[in-house]
C-alpha cells in the first residue's frame, strides 16, 4: 500500500507537512478538526503538493526532510510540482 506526503495550505497562510495511505481521507479529517491538531487552529485550505512512497519508512523519511526546509525551499517544490502539472494538462 502505498504513502502520501503532502503539503497543505492553511488558514494564515501557513503550510502543513504529514503523511497518509489515504489522503483524500485525510484532509477530510483535517477539515473536520480531527486531523493533526495544527490543522484544529490552521483550517486547510487546499492541498498544495504531494508525493507517493511504497512503505511508510521512506514516507516518514520524507516527511522529516521536508518539514526541515525552509519555507522558500517548500514553495521552490510546490512551484515546480505545479509548473510539471500544467505542462501535463
Amino acid at each position: 500500500m502505498p504513502y502520501f506526503v503532502y503539503i497543505l495550505l492553511c488558514s494564515g497562510n501557513s503550510y502543513y507537512i504529514g503523511l497518509t495511505n489515504d489522503l483524500e481521507k485525510r484532509f477530510k479529517d483535517h477539515q473536520a478538526g480531527i486531523g493533526g491538531a495544527y490543522t484544529r487552529s490552521h483550517r486547510p485550505l487546499k492541498v498544495l503538493y504531494t508525493e507517493e512512497y511504497p512503505d511508510k519508512s521512506s514516507a516518514l523519511k520524507r516527511e522529516a526532510h521536508l518539514k526541515k526546509l525552509q519555507r522558500s525551499k517548500k514553495e521552490e517544490l510546490i512551484k515546480k510540482a505545479s509548473l510539471v502539472l500544467f505542462c501535463l494538462l
